[in-house]
């Protein structure tokens, strides 16, 4: 492997971890000396330093860290403090109301009426704080159970549960039709990829 995949390979491992990283740790993922990584470090942060880049190479008690240079600070900052809007796609919007209108709700009483796995959706329901585990099942496996919480009453400006409006047969159609397209759009996906 020659320098320069090894400064490609110690790049990608600082930009996709983002914080510190040990040069022990990088030099054990790499299978090279720590010497090595060391003298490409060093390399590294001289190429940084010399062109007109927006990112350094910092060395911190034998951590490195691919930050921002400082100069650049003030830009950052104003990116950084805009408050990012979430945005929920229709598979996410499709989740939340099953665990609005079916509360308490397992993730496989979910993929049930979806018809497809919905991890990613569950999880952005969480991260987003609009759903909330509320404890287990008493069946085998205690699969978690999902409810809304109170950031999701704000966020749809209701006061309870009961607020929320009747869902008709129309709707619950739509919910059908858009889980099964979702499902053969995935499988259209997967066996595109495998051929």
């Amino acid at each position: 492997m020659d320098r320069q995949e090894l400064q490609g390979k110690i790049e990608g491992i600082l930009f996709a971890m983002g914080d510190s990283v040990a040069i022990k740790d990088i030099a054990e993922a790499l299978e090279i000396e720590e010497s090595l990584v060391k003298e490409i470090i060093e390399e590294m942060k001289v190429y940084y330093a010399a062109k007109e880049r927006g990112i350094q190479i910092a060395i911190l008690e034998g951590n490195v860290q691919l930050r921002t240079k400082d100069e650049y600070y003030d830009d950052l900052i104003k990116i950084a403090t805009v408050p990012k809007k979430n945005v929920l796609s229709d598979s996410v919007l499709e989740t939340l109301s099953i665990v609005a209108y079916k509360q308490p709700v397992t993730r496989m009483d979910i993929e049930k009426i979806r018809g497809v796995n919905s991890d990613f959706s569950i999880n952005k329901l969480l991260e987003f704080g609009l759903i909330k585990e509320l404890g287990r099942l008493d069946a085998p496996g205690r699969p978690l159970l999902f409810g809304t919480s109170e950031q999701f009453l704000r966020a749809f400006n209701v006061d309870s549960i009961e607020d929320l409006p009747q869902i008709s047969i129309d709707m619950m159609e739509d919910f059908r039709v858009q889980a099964e397209n979702e499902l053969n759009y995935n499988v259209n996906k997967v066996e595109s990829v495998e051929i």
